[in-house]
């Protein structure tokens, strides 16, 4: 991994010492890879995007205390670490190929380093996402991957693409992973069953790389929701120049949330709460047919719950039709 690691090639995992740090990232963190030229064991990778197509690059950190609790289960946040990049190449209607990841640990533990791997690799399986490399280092639990897809370069999704008139619409429901961290942290109850849907839902969300490659050249925007609803469709509000409408009766909620509707608290948590890891997209009203069977193709719910008009900023409608006040405007690292 990176410049001091040993890796793999499509033949299988090179040679590296058995103890140490190379030990270790032999051991965990050189898997077979299946479409790469050069995974590692050199300075690079070497990748060979295929013609005619873009390459898409994101990264995400992930600090614990921070993105995730210290208790959080190893397989759990490899999958978790893993899914949140490849909900970014779902909101670009990009093909996940290839990622990196760079990995500070307190200690060598490798009971916990298999289990974290073990988690984010049948995640990266099932997308057939290649490791290429990355670092490790001692310090601080951080998680860093950094993930490449492609893309043809005209039907890349964005955020800049919504016109007034588009409908706007969200897959799945939202903020049930924004109630499992309130009720592992004790600012809320929840019954047992809705506990550990909602606590999937925080821990191992599903990323909606279908449904984005389903999308491309159907939507006219797209964003995935990390940091709240509100939040995520305000950027895409401002970058398409609009603004955008959004009818709260409309939003998705799973069932233990919709009968508290109009709770304040359920409310917060639904437009503001954040990690969703859901698509929320923008789409002319003569592609509703053509939405719902991108839909259907991928397997994802979606639900209209608004449109973009000429202005700018969010607006938020109660069932009366009157602007409603969000508490909060999403997630901020600094804030």
């Amino acid at each position: 991994m990176g410049k001091r690691a040993a890796g793999s090639t499509a033949a299988g995992p090179q040679a590296a010492p058995p103890g140490g740090e190379f030990g270790i990232i032999a051991r965990h963190f050189s898997p077979p890879v299946s479409h790469t030229m050069l995974a590692g064991g050199d300075d690079a990778a070497l990748l060979e995007v295929s013609p005619g197509m873009a390459l898409a690059v994101s990264t995400d950190m992930l600090v614990c205390g921070r993105h995730f609790l210290p208790d959080a289960a190893p397989a759990g946040l490899g999958h978790k670490c893993l899914a949140v990049n490849l909900s970014d190449m779902a909101a670009m209607g990009a093909r996940p190929r290839w990622a990196t990841l760079a990995l500070a640990l307190p200690a060598a533990d490798e009971g916990w380093i298999a289990a974290f791997m073990a988690g984010l690799l049948a995640l990266a399986r099932r997308h057939e996402v290649d490791l290429v490399g990355g670092d490790t280092t001692r310090g601080p639990l951080t998680v860093c991957i950094q993930i490449m897809g492609e893309v043809a370069a005209q039907a890349a999704l964005r955020r800049s693409g919504a016109r007034p008139g588009d409908d706007l619409w969200v897959s799945g429901t939202v903020g049930e992973a924004a109630a499992a961290l309130a009720a592992l942290q004790g600012r809320a109850a929840l019954p047992p069953e809705a506990l550990a849907r909602a606590r999937t839902r925080l821990e191992q969300p599903e990323p909606r790389v279908s449904l984005g490659l389903a999308l491309a050249g159907v939507a006219s925007a797209c964003i995935d929701l990390s940091d709240g609803l509100v939040a995520d469709v305000g950027h895409v509000a401002e970058r398409s120049g609009v603004r955008a409408l959004i009818q709260w009766p409309r939003v998705p909620l799973a069932p233990f949330m919709a009968h508290g509707r109009d709770d304040p608290a359920i409310r917060a948590l639904a437009l503001a709460g954040g990690d969703d890891y859901e698509l929320a997209f923008c789409a002319p009203p003569q592609r509703r047919e053509a939405v719902l069977a991108a839909a259907a193709a991928a397997g994802v719910a979606v639900t209209p719950i608004g449109v973009m008009q000429a202005g700018d900023g969010v607006c938020v409608l109660d069932g009366h039709g009157a602007p409603m006040v969000v508490e909060a405007g999403g997630f901020d690292h600094f804030a």
